[in-house]
């Protein structure tokens, strides 16, 4: 996240502003949503109209990426909002829920897909193999736009690398459908539909059990994951004047967003300012933590609720 906020008054300056990378590319994310919205539609309808199960499969991954897109686009959106009515953190977490949501879908597309591909193994009807190439082939260049548009803010953002990522494996989908289009095109091979449907469907599943274990853990509030806690308790610790540290909690508010809080005490005859100025400073270099809340307290004081 980029941005400062205000010198308190004090001379004392606070950390980074959170929320900020993924509004500075919310243009090509929009652009990236509606294409890839229109071409949904019209993957349904080719598919519908050719009986290809690849190609309807294809379009309902595409929807997913339609919704990964429209949340990015809503999480964006809700973070400019105030932090009002008792919502501290305002409404990050609304990403996380629809996310949830997300993968439940994804589960039943995947499940549906693959049940519906069993029953084309045992009776493959008819498929239009040269439209059904040509309508995936138009949905591929539409996923290199979109992937092109969001490479930029993938690297700032991890809302829009979520994006980004949804692009790129429905990029690999089209793939599939246009490599079963020239198939059937040539061979008449009709199990390739199939085939492509089931790779498809298989595809699927992995990704959304991923998205739903990544929600949940930060639902939980569960540290970001490769996060060593007692190795970072350690760095804490180890800054000049400081005696001890306690009970330090990292977790991630939403996708992009750590805060953390910790409890750290101070020799009587340290420079407080400095010592605060480098623990938020190992905080939030070291593990990237864009809202942490720092306690510091005296060696004489007892905290009743030390361990929570």
């Amino acid at each position: 996240m980029s941005g400062e906020h205000p010198d308190d008054g004090d001379g004392h300056v606070h950390g980074p502003r959170i929320g900020s990378a993924g509004a500075q590319h919310q243009k090509p994310l929009a652009v990236a949503f509606g294409l890839t919205a229109t071409y949904m539609v019209v993957e349904v309808v080719a598919g519908v109209a050719t009986g290809s199960l690849a190609l309807i499969s294809d379009a309902a991954h595409m929807g997913t990426d339609v919704l990964g897109l429209g949340m990015a686009l809503a999480a964006i959106q809700l973070a400019k909002r105030p932090a009002a009515g008792g919502r501290t953190y305002g409404t990050y977490r609304l990403e996380v829920l629809a996310a949830v949501i997300n993968g439940l879908l994804l589960f039943g597309v995947a499940f549906y897909v693959l049940y519906e591909a069993v029953q084309r193994f045992r009776e493959p009807p008819d498929v239009a193999g040269l439209p059904m190439m040509i309508v995936a082939t138009v949905g591929l260049i539409v996923n290199v736009i979109s992937f092109r548009l969001l490479t930029a803010g993938a690297k700032e953002s991890l809302n829009i690398k979520g994006a980004y990522l949804e692009v790129l494996s429905d990029m690999l989908g089209s793939v599939g459908v246009i490599i079963g289009g020239i198939v059937i095109t040539v061979t008449g091979f009709r199990y390739i539909d199939a085939i492509v449907a089931v790779a498809i469907g298989l595809f699927i599943l992995p990704r959304t059990w991923k998205l739903m274990a990544h929600a949940l853990r930060i639902l939980m509030e569960i540290a970001p994951p490769g996060l060593d806690l007692d190795a970072a308790i350690g760095e804490l610790a180890a800054v000049p004047g400081v005696r001890a540290v306690h009970d330090l909690h990292i977790w991630t508010v939403t996708s992009g967003m750590e805060a953390a809080t910790v409890h750290v005490v101070v020799n009587d005859d340290a420079d407080w300012h400095t010592i605060l100025d480098q623990v938020r400073t190992i905080l939030t270099d070291k593990y990237s933590v864009s809202h942490p809340t720092i306690q510091l307290e005296p060696p004489s004081h007892v905290d009743e609720d030390a361990g929570f």
